[in-house]
């Protein structure tokens, strides 16, 4: 049986920070951009929580190889 699956990784080419946006547009098969954008708006919206989000993301999440 192959067991092929999808893993999450921070972009090593694709980044602005960490990454983590860049990896999960990758992972979604999204343009990061657009993950990028999404990520801000709902930080704004949640008053700061999302950018706590990325920093866990950015430590939890392994970079690809």
């Amino acid at each position: 049986m192959d067991n092929e699956y999808k893993k999450l990784t921070r972009s090593k080419f694709n980044r602005m920070i960490c990454g983590v946006c860049g990896g999960l547009g990758n992972y979604l098969g999204m343009d990061p951009t657009v993950v990028r954008l999404i990520w801000l708006i709902l930080s704004i919206a949640s008053f700061g929580t999302g950018l706590i989000i990325y920093l866990v993301a950015a430590i939890v999440v392994p970079e690809e190889d």
